[in-house]
């Protein structure tokens, strides 16, 4: 018999069952974005009425830049604006955000940039942009009483689940495809026993997802039943540019696109800043990254259309190896709207943009970052983005996880003898 999945509940049901007042802060229901149904805050994530995607809605309280500036130095100094409680620094999490913004100038010569910055989330507690999403997943986890912490994950994401569900002590169970790299496997499995592997890619793996969370009780799947508010916390990363460069918004700015709901949510901080006045208005092109053997998303940028054709995966780039991108069509919105583009590299273009950003700024990325540097060069070699423009160009995670990508492109320069005159014979001296 089918079993009755909690996280289904009613509002009402929820209520009586003890959701306490606030928690989920100033956030007032869930929004259709296709069709603008509203719905009561809770487990939902398809609208009921014509099943498209719902997003956090809120009544923002008047919020200053000096407010902001005076909490803590991690995501949670932006609580107002995130559907989470005002006491979540007592709940124990990870605490990650407010990772660095590297004024990149080396890597900007080396492309005719005249001023570009690098937002560094490869230093968050699980070394990926994936903390930020995961710590407003476990607060909605919390306050809808599940029992079980889960996700599918091409990697990155598990790492963060696994971390923030030991922290939070709550049992903590996470997919990965089984051909996921081996530092990425070993990440998830320090933090929880309970990793499993799934024969098949990513897309494979979610759908296994969503049929356990419409069977099992409790169960709360960061990115499947939980996933409006977890798509909340990819806006820090926009706060925090905006911040960072002393309360204004970058002329543009380049993104990785896996499902795209990074993309969509920076720009809807961007947006929200304007609205709540703590940034000038102006205009901001965005741009999204992927990789070619995953690229359905610059695939129909390029074609004009809004047809976004699913595939299957192959490229060494995992992280953004989602095949069928849930929040792809929003992308190619807002890449429209603002003036900016998709574009896609190849793998080998990956692996010189992990060693370009490496060598000229000392920041070991990911598969993603290489192909989000590797995207940022393609573009100003094809004139479409400003070189004379301030941007932004955002690393996700961490290269330690990616190791085989440039494992046979590195190594010694030589081997020698221990003495002088062997140095001195390999012409590193001159």
């Amino acid at each position: 018999m089918r079993r009755r999945n909690p996280l289904s509940a009613t509002l009402a049901e929820r209520t009586d069952a003890g959701l306490r007042a606030g928690a989920f802060g100033h956030a007032t229901s869930l929004s259709c974005r296709e069709c603008g149904h509203q719905v009561a805050l809770g487990p939902h994530y398809a609208c009921p009425e014509c099943f498209g995607p719902l997003e956090v809605a809120y009544d923002y309280p008047a919020v200053t830049r000096e407010e902001i500036e005076a909490g803590p130095s991690n995501m949670w100094r932006y609580k107002a604006l995130l559907p989470v409680p005002s006491d979540i620094e007592d709940s124990p999490n990870t605490e990650p955000g407010f990772t660095r913004l590297l004024e990149a100038r080396n890597l900007a010569a080396e492309l005719g940039l005249t001023r570009l910055w690098v937002k560094d989330d490869s230093t968050n507690p699980t070394n990926s942009f994936k903390d930020r999403v995961v710590a407003c997943a476990l607060s909605a986890a919390r306050e809808l009483g599940s029992k079980v912490f889960a996700c599918p994950s091409t990697g990155n994401l598990a790492n963060a689940v696994a971390a923030a569900g030991a922290r939070a002590g709550i049992k903590t169970v996470v997919f990965i495809p089984s051909n996921l790299e081996k530092p990425k496997q070993v990440n998830s499995a320090v933090y929880t026993d309970k990793l499993v592997a799934v024969e098949g890619n990513y897309d494979d793996v979610n759908k296994l997802a969503s049929e356990i969370a419409g069977e099992e009780e409790g169960w709360a799947f960061v990115n499947v039943n939980v996933r409006p508010y977890y798509a909340e916390g990819s806006k820090t990363l926009g706060y925090e540019i905006a911040e960072q460069l002393g309360w204004r918004l970058p002329d543009q700015v380049v993104i990785p696109v896996a499902s795209g709901a990074q993309l969509t949510k920076v720009d809807k901080a961007f947006q929200e800043l304007i609205s709540l006045g703590l940034v000038e208005e102006k205009p901001y092109k965005v741009y999204g990254a992927q990789a070619t053997g995953c690229s359905p998303v610059a695939t129909a940028f390029k074609a004009d259309t809004d047809a976004i054709r699913p595939v299957k995966p192959d490229t060494i780039a995992k992280s953004l190896a989602i095949g069928n991108p849930a929040d792809g069509i929003y992308v190619l919105d807002i890449c429209r709207r603002t003036g900016g583009a998709v574009e896609d590299v190849s793998d080998e273009e990956v692996r010189e943009g992990i060693l370009l950003l490496a060598r000229t700024e000392g920041i070991f990325t990911e598969t993603a970052g290489g192909t989000t540097v590797g995207v940022l060069r393609k573009l100003v070699e094809s004139g479409r983005l400003d070189p004379t423009l301030e941007t932004v160009v955002i690393n996700t995670g961490m290269g330690l996880k990616t190791l085989d990508a440039v494992a046979d492109r590195v190594g010694p320069a030589a081997t020698i003898d221990p003495t002088y005159a062997a140095f001195t014979a390999t012409g590193l001296a001159d």
